[in-house]
């Protein structure tokens, strides 16, 4: 039976947040690589937070590895004869550019605020769904006709840097943040929204109005008393057809990227991933860089004993280095 997300068949769900959370940085520790931010410091993992606006801009490219198939090369030349040159990678390459807005001020000013400029797991998280998406491995992480098909959710969407490159990807995206972010979101659609065609990559896709924007602040939804009230704020798919199947007001994909960085909000988090997420349904993909220890480990200990259903989660090999941890988690 296939899967929305594909794991390794060996691959075991992880039981123990100590035992993860000491691979992890035990991994970590042995890195031969740094992140470092343009200003030369690593830092928290924000990408520059003194610019008002940034261009984001990777290139994706076919594995060098990948043997040449038959329509890798050049048509027959007028003479009759066919030239047996193999078309070049950077032909086949992909260049990604995004402008992206950010909050400088409210970085530093609104107390808590850390959604206001990019951070680097949703860069990479994009890169490396992309480069799949163009160039499909042996084993991707999603399947790539149940992604299309499916209803994706965003928790702690930022300035929405990771909805703008993955919606056309899907169904339907719906990017949410507390309310006083969503300017800044839409802001950023409004400015890529001209890229989004066919032809290139600004070209991420062809144009789908599947993107919308919500508010979903965690703490009011932990604060709610009654799972009718919760179900009430939670938002549900925005349909792009005229379907009224039931099973299309719920979420197969929920995101939560770098949302992992504040204590006293983890308990909400963990309790906003279970209010949206349907047993049996619906998968949780979860990329946090690895920053403070404490902190991860709470998390992933707050998420495995999670009191209103079973969660069977499983970390995520290869998609991310290992700066960066990825868990797919599904309830049961």
């Amino acid at each position: 039976m296939s899967s929305l997300v594909n794991l390794p068949a060996d691959s075991s769900p992880i039981t123990d947040a100590d035992e993860e959370i000491f691979l992890l940085y035990t991994a970590l520790n042995q890195a031969q690589t740094d992140l470092i931010g343009p200003d030369g410091y690593r830092g928290l993992g924000h990408v520059d937070s003194r610019k008002d606006t940034l261009t984001i801009q990777f290139e994706l490219r076919p594995p060098t590895a990948t043997p040449p198939s038959s329509n890798q090369y050049v048509k027959p030349t007028r003479r009759g004869k066919h030239s047996r040159k193999k078309v070049s990678e950077d032909t086949l390459a992909k260049s990604v550019e995004m402008q992206i807005a950010q909050d400088p001020t409210a970085l530093r000013s609104r107390n808590g605020d850390t959604g206001s400029v990019v951070w680097r797991a949703s860069i990479e998280l994009s890169k490396a769904v992309l480069q799949q998406h163009f160039f499909p491995p042996e084993s991707p992480i999603f399947d790539r006709d149940m992604l299309a098909e499916c209803n994706c959710l965003e928790l702690g969407s930022g300035t929405g840097l990771l909805g703008i490159a993955l919606a056309t990807l899907v169904r339907t995206y719906t990017v949410t943040d507390i309310g006083a972010l969503l300017p800044l979101i839409r802001k950023n659609i409004s400015l890529n929204a001209s890229e989004r065609r066919d032809d290139s990559i600004g070209s991420l896709g062809k144009p789908k109005f599947n993107l919308t924007v919500e508010e979903l602040d965690w703490i009011t939804l932990a604060s709610l008393p009654s799972d009718t009230a919760r179900a009430r704020y939670c938002p549900v798919p925005q349909m792009i057809s005229d379907s009224k199947l039931e099973s299309d007001n719920a979420w197969d994909l929920v995101l939560a990227v770098d949302c992992i960085y504040n204590p006293s909000l983890l308990p909400a988090l963990v309790d906003s991933i279970d209010a949206v997420s349907i047993t049996g349904r619906t998968w949780v993909l979860v990329v946090a860089e690895l920053r403070q220890e404490d902190v991860t480990r709470a998390f992933l200990d707050l998420w495995l004993k999670q009191a209103r259903g079973t969660w069977k989660i499983t970390r995520v090999e290869g998609l991310l280095d290992s700066h960066f941890a990825v868990w797919a988690g599904q309830k049961s």
